[in-house]
This record gives structure tokens, C-alpha cells and sequence, in this order.
């Protein structure tokens, strides 16, 4: 599902214009993108937990050429899977 398929599902589900979901699901990814910019985590009981995890910097090797390189270390978002949702996805 892409997101304007996921925009049509909302419509349809909330019974809402087409433009009204979009602007409902637009509001949500930014809500959730800038609480995770200010390390935050967004909860949502039942669906699941969105964080901001560390990731350490490491060695890795160009696949072209064999070299090393250094990866440096960087904040990566992070989602995990509520019990809720597991349960319905089994």
C-alpha cells in the first residue's frame, strides 16, 4: 500500500473527503517526524512505539575496492511493533 492508497483506505474508514485524510495523515507524519527530531518518542497504545535509536560509528569496507572506511555515527528513527498489532498481523 502507497500513500494515497493509504489516504483512500482513511477516507473511506473515517468517511472524510480524499483531501481531508490527506491533510489528517500530512499532519500526523509531521507531528511524529519533529517529536523524534527533538528526541522524543511517540507512543501509540496498541499500534506501536516510535523512538530515535543511537547508532555507533563503525568500520566498513568499500565493496568495490576492499578498503575500509569509517562510518560515522548518526541517529536513526526506530518503530517498534505494539502487542496489538503483532497480534492481528499472526
Amino acid at each position: 500500500m502507497n500513500k494515497s492508497e493509504l489516504i483512500e483506505a482513511i477516507a473511506a474508514s473515517a468517511d472524510i473527503p480524499k483531501a481531508a485524510a490527506g491533510r489528517a495523515l500530512d499532519a500526523m507524519i509531521d507531528t511524529v517526524t519533529d517529536s523524534l527530531k527533538k528526541g522524543d518518542s511517540v507512543a501509540l497504545v496498541g499500534f506501536g512505539t516510535f523512538t530515535v535509536k543511537e547508532r555507533a560509528a563503525r568500520t566498513g569496507r568499500n565493496p568495490q575496492t576492499g578498503q575500509p572506511i569509517e562510518i560515522s555515527a548518526a541517529k536513526v528513527p526506530s518503530f517498534k511493533a505494539g502487542k496489538a498489532l503483532k497480534d492481528s498481523v499472526n
